[in-house]
């Protein structure tokens, strides 16, 4: 749909997810920075060199990860899911308006759990857990869902409440389907494309380059 991202987002630490970078999109992935938590599969930066990709591997708090000192890299927090990694990386970039598309965190009303084009088929986990009853998106009666997305969904709202409280940050969820997620700005796509996207940023930003070797080895002293 014309739509390409400036980051691209993985935390996740399976084998069968690190097989969504096993792909080749040539000119597409250009100008995108795949920000890769550090403990994701290996498979997930394999594939990611071997397409030249430019990618970040970062970390967040944790003892272990601490007592590497890798301090000049920085930390940041990134939630449990990519939805949760995206929203803190905006944070930390000072957006002022936060978009949420594509966050169902519910079945479909056919009981499919993703897209018909998902890599892994439409009813990937559809019987894998059991279905919960949640508030639909907008009010509009109740959908199903699962233990692990509502948690996705209750640690969303929390994270808006805090966000919407202490910062100059609105938070928009433009899914137009799925669970509520209470608290986020319930808007159609299109109007967020209308009014919060209409400024012509200077793209692409500025280009990333790798540290030199002897940089690399005076940060590992």
């Amino acid at each position: 749909h014309g739509i390409k991202p400036d980051y691209v987002c993985m935390l996740e630490r399976t084998e069968i997810t690190a097989e969504f970078f096993n792909n080749d999109f040539g000119e597409f992935d250009k100008d995108i920075v795949f920000i890769v938590k550090s403990v994701t599969h290996p498979h997930t930066i394999k594939y990611l060199q071997k397409n030249n990709r430019a990618f970040i591997l970062v970390s967040t708090y944790a003892s272990f990860i601490q007592y590497l000192k890798l301090d000049y890299f920085g930390y940041f927090n990134m939630g449990f899911s990519v939805a949760h990694m995206a929203c803190y990386l905006s944070l930390h970039l000072n957006h002022k308006n936060i978009i949420f598309i594509g966050q169902d965190l519910a079945y479909a009303e056919n009981g499919n759990s993703h897209p018909d084009d998902y890599q892994n088929s439409a009813n990937y986990e559809s019987q894998m857990y059991e279905h919960i009853l949640t508030e639909a998106y907008g009010g509009k009666g109740e959908v199903k869902t699962h233990h692990v997305w509502l948690m996705f969904k209750q640690n969303l709202e929390q994270d808006i409440e805090k966000i919407q409280k202490y910062l100059d940050t609105k938070v928009y969820n433009c899914t137009e389907g799925g669970a509520r997620i209470k608290g986020a700005i319930e808007k159609p796509f299109l109007w967020a494309c209308e009014n919060l996207l209409d400024k012509d940023l200077n793209k692409p930003f500025e280009k990333l380059e790798p540290l030199s070797l002897n940089k690399q080895n005076e940060f590992l002293l």
